[in-house]
């Protein structure tokens, strides 16, 4: 089963394959990006993110958001879904998100991709492409992101652990960040329940 990471844009520009490869070389990563013979660097809906050996670590596809389209069925499909997670207050927040995305990136992972040298050039070509499209992140088994990068909904299998930064909304409708612990039952319900878990870290950065 394949495994997706989302970047979902408020913003829909064209980014040239070339800026991607330049932000990458100046954090010192070595990325190839491919694409078919009728795609456009300038223009593409999508690639495959190779590293410097050519092994393929991920296809990134562009899907704009139009009625009858694949992202439009996506956001759709996302939309009828997250009523039935958790906290209410960040599912009625992102359903009123989803009315402002102009486009979804998709990244599929493949299993090269999380090996430790491989996984930078995913992290940071994300990255990237969520600076120019001004969203939010998704990730399968994991949930949803603020524009600010923290984790909002859960969606975690029940077996999930360790450390993760998150965040809900407060009274006045702000969000307030954390780290918390997965495992933790108490930190879950508190989480689920839409306010800061008790000992949760809130001096965190991204």
């Amino acid at each position: 089963m394949s495994y997706y990471i989302r970047i979902l844009g408020t913003q829909n520009p064209d980014i040239h394959l070339d800026e991607i490869i330049e932000a990458l070389d100046k954090e010192g990563l070595d990325v190839k990006l491919a694409i078919s013979n009728s795609e456009r660097p300038e223009k593409w809906t999508s690639f495959e993110l190779r590293n410097e050996d050519e092994e393929v670590l991920a296809e990134v596809e562009r899907d704009v958001i139009k009625e009858g389209a694949l992202g439009q069925e996506e956001l759709d499909e996302f939309r009828a879904t997250i009523l039935d997670f958790q906290p209410t207050s960040a599912a009625k927040w992102l359903n009123s998100f989803f009315d402002r995305v102009q486009v979804i990136y998709a990244i599929r992972l493949l299993d090269t991709a999380l090996e430790d040298d491989n996984y930078p050039l995913i992290t940071s070509t994300q990255s990237f492409i969520w600076e120019r499209v001004k969203g939010i992140l998704q990730a399968d088994e994991e949930g949803f992101s603020n524009e600010e990068g923290y984790h909002i909904l859960w969606q975690f299998p029940e077996d999930a652990d360790g450390p993760w930064n998150c965040a809900v909304l407060n009274a006045e409708g702000k969000w307030e960040n954390f780290s918390m612990d997965l495992a933790d039952k108490n930190h879950r319900k508190a989480f689920k329940e839409g306010v800061v878990p008790a000992g949760a870290n809130r001096n965190i950065y991204l």
